[in-house]
């Protein structure tokens, strides 16, 4: 691809800055060239936040119907699974599994619940009491 051939289609990656993509010179010569995105690929971060999105809508639904723990949204809106925030947490999964349940929740002491802060990078209230109301682009919006 040459350097005036590197796709400019705005998205969600001119939302956070741009990539860098490999694109050849006049000289033959690979360069660093700035993109803001292609299309296709602005299609598919689309449908994957709308994946996500829905995910954390389903999740918060839950947890406001205690089914589930606060934890359960947080994960999913951070795009974690079960074994990544336990490594996070340097909690073994199934003590993470079990905090996922609303009666444990409840009864976490402060030490473990601050290291969910820590990683969700959210103040105790933040975890304790879910937000008022759900949106995606509240979810979309994380990154910013």
């Amino acid at each position: 691809m040459k350097i005036d051939e590197v796709p400019q289609d705005n998205g969600m990656i001119a939302d956070h800055g741009h990539e860098i993509c490999y694109a050849v010179d006049e000289n033959g010569r690979y360069r660093l060239v700035p993109s803001l995105g292609w299309e296709a690929k602005n299609i598919v971060n689309d449908q994957a936040w709308e994946v996500i999105s829905s995910e954390a809508e389903k999740m918060y639904t839950l947890a406001k119907k205690g089914k589930v723990s606060p934890l359960a949204y947080y994960q999913v809106k951070h795009q974690m699974d079960l074994t990544l925030l336990a490594k996070y947490v340097s909690l073994p999964r199934w003590r993470v599994r079990r905090h996922m349940k609303p009666a444990v929740f409840h009864k976490l002491p402060t030490r473990i619940l601050q290291k969910y802060c820590s990683v969700f990078g959210i103040s105790m209230d933040e975890l304790l009491n879910l937000p008022e109301s759900f949106s995606h682009q509240q979810v979309k919006n994380r990154l910013t």
